[in-house]
Formats: C-alpha cells, sequence, structure tokens
C-alpha cells in the first residue's frame, strides 16, 4: 500500500522548494499534477524523472480511480499548479477518498500564497479568514462580502486580473473604504505588493491595468462596526444585570459596544422577563 503526498511547489519562484519535496518527487511511482506543463517545468530544473499524469477540475472525478489505483502499487505525490494541492484547487476529493480506504496521506508543506500574501501585507496576521477565489458574479460577489462585513479577522481572497477593478468596486461599497494590500505575482519577477485603502486601490488600478496574479489581503471590521447577535446581547444583558445594575444602565452600556440601540436592548430584557 502506498502512500498519498500533499507536495507544496513554488508559487513562483523555482528555488522555493523544500529538500525533503524534491527527495518525495523523485522517489514516488507517480506525480499526479493539477497543472503537467508547470510540472514539467519543475521536473526539467530538478531531474525528477517519476511518471507525471494530469489530475485537474475538469477530469478529477474521471482520475481518482486511476490515482487510488497508483496508491496500491506505490507512492504518488499530488501537487497544484503552485502552492499546496487541495487549497482552492483539485485535491480534497482524492483525500478524502484516500482516507476513507485507509491509505496514509502525509503533507509535504511548501509554500502557500495566502500566508505569504498575509505576512507582508502590513496588517494584523495573528488570526485571519481565507475566502478563495471571490465569487464570479457580482451578486454571489457582494453576497458573500456581506456575511464577513463584521468579521474582525483580516481577510484573505484570490482575484484574478480581468474582475480585480469589479471586486474593488463590491469590497468598497460593501466593506468600506477600509485599509488593504493588494499583492500580485508572490514570489516572481514582477512581485508587487500595493498597500493603500480600497478607495486608493480603486484609483491606482483605474490607471494601471491589472497584470499576472493577485491576493488580496483586507482589514477585518472595526470593533466599534461589529454588531453582536442576541445570544450575545442577551449574555451581556443577564450578566450586567447580576452585577446590580438597573435595565436602563446596562442597556446603555451594551448599546455602545453592541451595535444595537439602547431601546432594543431595553426591549430585549422586557421580554425575557415577561417570557
Amino acid at each position: 500500500m502506498g502512500t498519498l503526498y500533499l507536495v507544496g511547489t513554488p508559487i513562483g519562484n523555482l528555488e522555493d522548494i523544500t529538500l525533503r519535496a524534491l527527495r518525495v518527487l523523485k522517489e514516488v511511482a507517480l506525480i499526479a499534477a493539477e497543472d503537467t506543463r508547470r510540472a514539467r517545468i519543475l521536473a526539467r530544473r530538478y531531474e525528477i524523472e517519476s511518471p507525471i499524469t494530469s489530475y485537474f477540475e475538469g477530469n478529477k472525478l474521471a482520475k481518482l480511480e486511476t490515482v487510488l489505483r497508483a496508491l496500491d502499487a506505490g507512492d504518488v505525490a499530488l501537487i497544484s499548479e503552485a502552492g499546496m494541492p487541495g487549497l482552492s484547487d483539485p485535491g480534497y476529493e482524492l483525500v478524502r477518498a484516500a482516507i476513507e480506504r485507509g491509505y496514509p496521506v502525509v503533507p509535504v508543506p511548501g509554500p502557500s500564497a495566502p500566508v505569504t500574501a498575509l505576512v507582508v501585507s502590513g496588517l494584523p496576521s495573528d488570526s485571519f479568514l481565507y475566502l478563495g477565489f471571490l465569487p464570479r458574479r457580482q451578486p454571489e460577489r457582494r453576497r458573500l462580502l456581506a456575511e464577513v462585513a463584521q468579521e474582525q479577522r483580516t481577510l484573505v481572497a484570490f482575484e484574478v486580473r480581468h474582475r480585480l477593478r469589479r471586486s474593488l468596486a463590491d469590497v468598497e461599497a460593501v466593506l468600506g473604504d477600509r485599509p488593504l494590500a493588494v499583492c500580485r505575482e508572490l514570489t516572481k519577477l514582477y512581485e508587487e505588493v500595493w498597500r493603500g485603502t480600497v478607495r486608493e486601490a480603486r484609483d491606482h488600478f483605474d490607471e494601471v491595468e491589472p497584470r499576472g496574479e493577485f491576493t488580496l489581503v483586507i482589514e477585518g471590521a472595526p470593533q466599534e462596526h461589529v454588531c453582536w447577535d442576541e445570544d450575545r446581547v442577551r449574555a451581556a444583558l443577564d450578566e450586567l444585570l447580576a452585577q446590580g445594575l438597573s435595565r436602563p444602565a446596562a442597556a446603555r452600556r451594551i448599546a455602545e459596544a453592541s451595535g444595537w440601540s439602547r431601546a432594543e436592548v431595553y426591549a430585549l430584557g422586557l421580554g425575557r422577563e415577561g417570557s
């Protein structure tokens, strides 16, 4: 029984590959690659002679059994077009199937565009929410942004060059004019990290044609703009009343922090009292 290795490969600069990744790629019986052209460039650079087969979005289900059968005979390495496999690219189904059939699944860590963009952005990196590729259609894109509008963690998302301007407009309309970093062509020859606000980014890319691959890093919602859910308001109200505060005083204090009006908090307390 073989092992399925999830091998991180460079997101741009071919020197960003680990010694362990090179050893694994040379030793496996098969490399399942999202982009065989990119895989062969890497193979030629480092004299990797393992057979390469395609495994991408269009054939991932048809190829699933082929890769699983290969695991019966030996080890298989899964690689994406760039970065860690299974992150916003094919891989999840194969990993799940391998686990269910009892094959060992081993990660071989490597470069990751979301993390690379996050740490170079200059925005808070202690906690973040990865959104993957922003939806192609504006209604779905705005719906997703609305869902995370009160999220205080830093937001990280991918976008393609021909939708960048429209997506920045939606970010400003839904999230407001927040600080962000627009990271382009990370680790490649024309790497660029643009930092500013959403409005400034829109102005910049109205003048400069977007080129390459983009990762957006957007600051989370400010504390004062986060609206608490009802359960949180009820819990805070119970705690302050238990401490001896009057209902008007408790409602006023919670309203200052929660995004609710004082009348709404007060009415919520009355509703609980009468239940």
